[in-house]
């Protein structure tokens, strides 16, 4: 679902159904992606010191569990957020989507559950007060960040071979 085209009752019913879309339509945008890069792709990294794709992916994936996915249901939380970063470990793209796909199916499950009332109810995530309005939007803007820069280091991997998600059909939309 778009998130711009959602209607709602409340403007906190309206918060809580456009970031679960936001969500979703992240996901679509770094599979399409995934979709045009290999395994090596995935891990490639422009210097030593810099993050691979794979490790984005991780690194969004330990976000959404500790802020959505155990800060809102106020579950334990267990990330090892280092290990997201220092993991060499090649894991195929197919591994990658599927733990995202989870990752993101749980952490919708979780704003979906938060109801209007309890947007303000307080939470303590990753050593800070924050309410569960904070801590959704705060993350789901945190894997947008990343998801533009999976975007960019596609485009850098694969120069004019990069397939836009999305481009402009007419004057209205930006089109020529």
């Amino acid at each position: 679902m778009n998130p711009w085209e959602i209607k709602a009752e409340s403007v906190e019913r309206l918060f809580i159904e456009q970031h679960r879309a936001e969500l979703k339509f992240r996901l679509v945008k770094i599979e399409h992606c995934l979709n045009q890069l290999t395994d090596e792709d995935i891990w490639w990294r422009p210097y030593e010191e810099h993050n691979a794709i794979g490790n984005i992916i991780l690194h969004c994936c330990g976000n959404m569990r500790q802020w959505l996915i155990d800060g809102l249901n106020q579950t334990p939380d267990v990330r090892n957020r280092p290990r997201e970063f220092a993991s060499r470990e090649r894991i195929s793209k197919e591994d990658l989507l599927i733990r995202l796909n989870d990752t993101i199916n749980e952490a919708d499950a979780a704003i979906a559950s938060i109801q209007p009332d309890e947007l303000l109810s307080p939470r303590r995530i990753q050593g800070f007060d924050v309410s569960a309005q904070s801590a959704i939007t705060d993350s789901v803007a945190h894997l947008g960040g990343h998801t533009q820069e999976i975007i960019w280091i596609t485009r850098l991997r694969l120069g004019v071979d990069y397939q836009f998600y999305w481009v402009p059909q007419s004057p209205e939309q930006g089109a020529l």
